[in-house]
C-alpha cells in the first residue's frame, strides 16, 4: 500500500514513540548497528517502515456513493 507523506510521518512517529517508551524492536539489529544510528528511535522506526514490519494500519475514509 502506498502511503502519503503525512501517513508515513504519523506511522514512523507513533512507532518511534513506542520504541522510546520501551517497546521491543521488530528488527534484529546488532549492537554495532544500534551504535551507528546512536540508538535513535526515529531511525529505528524508519528502518522498520522500510522493511514493512510495523504493525500499524491506516484507515482512509472513502466517499459514500450517492444513488
Amino acid at each position: 500500500m502506498k502511503f502519503t507523506k503525512f501517513e508515513k510521518a504519523r506511522i514512523i512517529g507513533a512507532r518511534a514513540l513506542q520504541i522510546a517508551m520501551g517497546a521491543p524492536l521488530l528488527l534484529k539489529l546488532t549492537e554495532k548497528d544500534l551504535e551507528a544510528i546512536r540508538y535513535n528511535p526515529i531511525e529505528i522506526s524508519k528502518m522498520e517502515f522500510e522493511k514493512d514490519i510495523i504493525p500499524i494500519t491506516i484507515k482512509r475514509p472513502m466517499p459514500k456513493k450517492v444513488e
